[in-house]
């Protein structure tokens, strides 16, 4: 399933978890938030919830972010 695929009007509960598993995944390997690639509102809402986590995540258990390790 794409990007194309999942950023539409017609999301499903599938789709807002897979969003919020993306985002979780660029929060936790310190991608910026404004890479969120949806443009729907309620999908990038979950990427958004999922990148959160994700952030907060590697905060947490001392991940740097890529501004951390360039500096």
């Amino acid at each position: 399933m794409s990007i194309n695929d999942i950023d539409q009007q017609n999301w499903s509960i599938e789709t807002l978890n897979k969003a919020y598993r993306q985002g979780y995944m660029f929060g936790l390997s310190g991608e910026p938030q404004q890479a969120c690639p949806y443009h729907s509102d309620v999908i990038a809402a979950a990427w958004e919830a999922g990148w959160t986590d994700g952030a907060a995540q590697a905060q947490q258990i001392g991940f740097k972010t890529r501004q951390q390790a360039i500096a």
